[in-house]
């Protein structure tokens, strides 16, 4: 039997992605939580195979959660399960520890392969993924300047270009305001960008949120 933790902040999303594990004879679903907090209290006390983690938490990331337990050493076989698009996170995702990633618009099925997959040991890509990385190999690197980004500092782009007030930003991530600010003049200056108006045109145009 392979004993899966969920951490997504959304409950209809996680009782949608219980329903599709628990619908498979050997994945039980013996935890879940809604935030990073919620993950590490539970985690210490209940032990899994494989761990289907979202990268937008409130709070500290997914992929703080995801580099605090690569950092530990700890046995648990991490899955990401999000709507960011994966051309721009599932390769940081993977560099960052992961052993998977999938697409929450994807097929349900896939899900459950995803999870016995990592379970074994192995690495999970969709064949888009896979031809990514191939290209990563053979093609010369073309390094975009959002990828020179920190995970946090990215967030916020995101959040920013998504038409997020910096208030609204601090509040979802429990962040100071302050703090906040300080990513987003981050981000800016790596970004060689004056405003928000030209942050948001640049993430539509690099695919980091819809047009």
């Amino acid at each position: 039997m392979i004993d899966v933790i969920l951490c997504d902040d959304h409950a209809l999303i996680r009782r949608g992605i219980r329903d599709t594990l628990s619908d498979a004879p050997d994945i039980r679903v013996v935890g879940e939580a809604g935030d990073y907090g919620e993950l590490r209290t539970l985690m210490r006390g209940t032990s899994c195979d494989v761990l289907v983690l979202d990268i937008n938490l409130p709070g500290r990331s997914g992929l703080d959660a995801l580099h605090a337990l690569k950092d530990e050493g700890s046995p648990v076989k991490v899955l990401i399960v999000s709507m960011y698009p994966e051309d721009q996170y599932a390769i940081r995702a993977l560099r960052g520890g992961a052993f998977g990633y999938v697409n929450k618009g994807g097929e349900p099925r896939q899900i459950v392969d995803a999870v016995r997959t990592v379970a074994q040991g192995r690495k999970y890509v969709t064949p888009e993924i896979a031809q990514m990385l191939v290209e990563s190999l053979t093609a010369p690197v073309l390094e975009t300047p959002h990828q020179k980004l920190s995970d946090r500092e990215l967030q916020t782009l995101v959040m920013i270009a998504s038409g997020k007030r910096l208030a609204d930003i601090a509040e979802e991530l429990m962040l100071s305001p302050k703090t906040v600010s300080v990513y987003r003049a981050r981000v800016l200056e790596k970004l060689q960008l004056a405003n928000n108006s030209e942050l948001t045109v640049y993430a539509i145009r690099n695919g980091l949120v819809g047009s």
